[in-house]
C-alpha cells in the first residue's frame, strides 16, 4: 500500500485483531490508483466473507479489463477497527492503494442478504459520502447497487443512486461508460442520473414517486418498469481464473467456478429459483478448461462448482470424470454447495469426493407429502429414504436435512411430520450402518422459519407470528428423536426481521437508518443482533414491524416492488399460488413442456443445455 492515507492506517493495525483483513499484496491483487476512472466494489461484511463472494471477482475481472479503469475491493471493518479509525479520523478506503473511497468515481455495493442493510449505511458513513442520494452532489461517487436483494430494492432504494436489477457481466460496463462519458460533457449528478435509466437493467429510484394507488409510478420519462438484466450465454465470458488468493482463512476458501445460472425447479417459496430463470448452462468444455486454470493459478485444493442446483447440470457426470483424470494424483478435492434428493446417485457422490466420505446435505423443507407438494419440492419420502440407504450402505455416516416451519397451510400434523421424518432417515441410516461404526452415525437437522420472497407465488402471504414460531418449535422439538440427531434453529427474530425488510416498501428506510443511528451494524453476526432495537426503531418512525410481517397482501393491492420486471409473469405466479393451495404440483421446464413462467418471451432468451440452446 501507498499513499498519505496509509501512514494513518497501518499504526492501527497493531490493536486489532485479524490485521490481514485490511492490509492488500494478495496474489493476484491489483492497483488501480493511477487510473483515470477509479471503481470501488464492496461487499458490505468483514473481508473473510466478502472474500467468499464470487460475483465481487467476476465484476471486478470484466471492470479491469476496460482502459482506464482501476477496480479495488472495499469490505467493512470490524468493530475494533470501525472504532480505531473513527477515533482518528480515517476513512473507509479502498484494499489495494489504501484510497478513500469518497475519492473515487463510482461505488458498487452489493446487496446480498436483508441483514446487511445497516452495514452499507455505517460504510456510507465512513466513507463521508451522504447517506442519501437526494443529498449527494456532483463531486460525490455515484452510489450503485446490485445482487440479489435488487429485486425488491425499495427498503434502500434512498440510499442509492442506482439499483442494477439481475446479471451484470454487460450492465456495469454499460454503466462506467455512460458515467464517463457524462463526466466528459460536463452533465450534472441528475443529467447522468437520467442517462443510466436508460440502461436496461438500471433502476434509479428519485425518478419514481408514489402515484395513485400507493405505486410508484416514473417521472421525467423514465421506464414504467425496469427489466432485468440476463446474459444469454454465460460460456461468452471466461470465469476469473486468477482471483485474488487471501492471506488469511477466510469463509469457502477455495477455487470456484460457476457452472450454471438459473434454476427451474419451480420451488415456490425460493426467489432466486424465480428470479434468476431460465436454466443457463455453461459448456463441459468452457468449465474444465476454466476450473483447471483456475487451480493453476491460485494453487487451491478444493474446487467448488457452484449455482443453485449444480447437480442439475445435464453434463455433470462428464465434466467430473474430465476434472477427475486430470487431477489424478493430485489431492485437489471437487465439491458442489448442496445435492438434492431426485439428483444424488452413489456414483456422483464419488466423483466428487474422490471415494472419501464426507457429510451429505439434503432440504426435503418439509416433513410431510402433503405440503412438499404445496411447495413444489417434488421429492418424496421414498427418494430420500432411499438415497440415505444407499449413502450410509456405502460408507457415508453424515447426512445434515433442511427443513422450515410456517410454510402456507402449515399444521401441526406438518410438524409432527418433520420429526417422524427425521426418525425414519436414522432408522434407516442405522439398519445401513455395520453395529461397530454406528457410533459415529450423526443425522444433523436444521429449521429455519419461512420468509416470503418478493417475485414468488408466496409473495403475497405473511409470515406466522413469532409466539406462534416458538409454539410450532416446542412442539417439533417434542417429536424430534434425541439420540443421534443433532437439532438446531435459525433464530426467529431474525427471520421476523428479515420478512419485514424483504417485503417493506420505501417507508421501511426510515426505519433502517433509525436502526443504524441506534448502534445497528453487522446484525448477520449472532453476538451483534438485537430485536428489541429494531422494533424500536420501527416503533420511532411509526410503523409496526410484527404487523409488516405478518399481515397477507390483498391479490389487488399495489406491491412495492411492481415496477421491477423480474420476466415472470403475474399470472403464472397467481396460477402457481392457487395450484400451491390446492397441493397441486408444477414440474420442471428445464426438461418438461414450457409452464408458462413468461421469462424466456419477456427477456428474449431461452433455456441453455451444456452450452446448445433448446429449442
Amino acid at each position: 500500500m501507498t499513499g498519505d492515507l496509509w501512514e494513518l492506517v497501518e499504526p492501527l493495525l497493531a490493536g486489532v485483531e485479524r490485521p490481514s483483513r485490511y492490509i492488500d499484496r494478495e496474489w493476484g491483487a491489483r492497483s488501480g490508483a493511477h487510473d483515470a476512472y477509479r471503481v470501488a466494489l464492496m461487499y458490505p461484511d468483514t473481508y473473510e466473507v466478502g472474500m467468499a463472494n464470487q460475483a465481487l471477482q467476476v465484476l471486478a475481472a470484466r471492470l479491469g479489463a476496460m482502459d482506464g479503469v482501476g477496480v479495488e475491493r472495499v469490505f467493512l471493518p470490524w468493530l475494533d477497527m470501525l472504532s480505531a479509525m473513527r477515533a482518528e479520523g480515517v476513512p473507509l478506503f479502498t484494499l489495494e492503494s489504501c484510497a478513500p473511497v469518497a475519492e473515487c468515481d463510482l461505488l458498487g455495493i452489493t446487496l446480498p442478504y436483508e441483514l446487511t442493510y445497516s452495514n452499507i449505511l455505517e460504510a456510507l458513513d465512513l466513507a463521508g459520502i451522504p447517506l442519501r442520494a437526494a443529498e449527494r452532489r456532483d463531486g460525490d461517487p455515484l452510489v450503485i447497487g446490485g445482487g440479489p436483494c435488487s429485486h425488491n430494492p425499495e427498503p434502500m432504494a434512498p440510499f442509492f443512486d442506482a439499483i442494477l436489477v439481475g446479471d451484470g457481466e454487460e450492465a456495469v460496463l454499460e454503466i462506467v461508460s455512460a458515467h464517463r462519458a457524462a463526466r466528459e460533457r460536463g452533465a450534472t449528478r441528475a443529467e447522468t442520473l437520467h442517462d443510466l435509466c436508460t440502461i436496461g437493467g438500471v433502476y434509479v429510484p428519485s425518478l419514481y414517486e408514489p402515484g395513485p394507488g400507493g405505486a410508484l409510478a416514473p417521472v421525467d420519462d423514465a421506464p414504467v418498469r425496469v427489466t432485468r438484466r440476463v446474459v444469454t450465454d454465460l460460456d461468452a465470458y471466461e470465469s476469473p481464473i486468477c482471483p485474488v488468493v487471501p492471506y488469511a482463512d477466510v469463509v469457502h476458501d477455495r477455487s470456484t467456478i460457476e457452472v450454471l445460472r438459473g434454476c427451474s425447479r419451480g420451488c415456490r417459496f425460493c426467489q432466486a429459483g424465480m428470479v434468476y430463470r431460465p436454466v443457463r448452462e455453461r459448456s463441459a468444455d468452457s468449465i474444465v478448461r476454466d476450473a483447471m486454470a483456475s487451480l493453476r493459478c491460485t494453487g487451491y485444493e478444493e474446487l467448488s462448482l457452484t449455482s443453485l442446483s449444480t447437480a442439475d447440470h445435464s453434463a455433470l457426470a462428464d465434466i467430473l470424470r474430465r476434472l477427475s483424470r486430470r487431477l489424478e494424483g493430485t489431492a485437489v478435492s471437487v465439491s458442489v454447495p448442496s445435492l438434492r434428493v431426485d439428483s444424488f446417485t452413489l456414483t456422483l457422490a464419488r466423483l466428487l469426493g474422490g471415494g472419501h466420505k464426507t457429510g451429505l446435505t439434503f432440504a426435503p423443507e418439509a416433513g410431510s407429502q402433503r405440503l412438499r407438494d404445496v411447495i413444489n419440492k417434488n421429492v418424496t419420502e421414498e427418494e430420500l429414504i432411499t438415497t440415505v440407504r444407499s449413502a450410509f450402505s456405502a460408507g457415508w455416516r453424515r447426512v445434515k436435512l433442511y427443513f422450515m416451519l410456517g410454510l402456507p397451510t402449515e399444521t401441526d400434523d406438518d410438524v409432527v411430520a418433520i420429526g417422524t421424518l427425521v426418525d425414519r432417515v436414522l432408522a434407516e441410516a442405522r439398519a445401513a450402518t455395520p453395529p461397530a461404526e454406528r457410533g459415529g452415525l450423526r443425522v444433523a437437522v436444521s429449521v429455519s422459519t419461512f420468509v416470503p420472497k418478493a417475485h414468488t407465488p408466496f409473495q403475497w402471504e405473511g409470515q406466522i407470528p413469532l409466539p406462534e414460531v416458538r409454539r410450532r418449535q416446542s412442539l417439533l422439538r417434542g417429536v424430534m428423536p434425541h439420540k443421534g440427531v443433532e437439532l438446531s434453529w435459525h433464530d426467529a427474530e431474525v427471520s421476523a426481521l428479515e420478512a419485514v425488510l424483504a417485503a417493506g416498501d420505501r417507508s421501511v428506510a426510515d426505519a433502517i437508518e433509525a436502526a443504524w443511528r441506534a448502534g445497528a451494524s453487522f446484525d448477520a453476526w449472532t453476538e451483534r443482533y438485537s430485536f428489541a432495537r429494531w422494533l424500536r426503531a420501527f416503533e420511532e418512525v411509526g410503523l409496526d414491524a410484527a404487523a409488516l410481517a405478518t399481515t397477507p397482501r390483498p391479490l389487488d393491492a399495489p406491491l412495492p416492488w411492481a415496477h421491477i420486471d423480474s420476466g415472470l409473469s403475474e399470472r403464472f405466479l397467481r396460477d402457481e399460488r392457487e395450484r400451491a393451495l390446492s397441493g397441486v404440483t408444477t414440474d420442471d421446464c428445464t426438461f418438461a413442456e414450457c409452464t408458462g413462467c413468461g421469462v424466456c418471451g419477456a427477456l428474449g432468451t431461452d433455456i441453455v443445455l451444456a452450452g446448445e440452446r433448446r429449442g
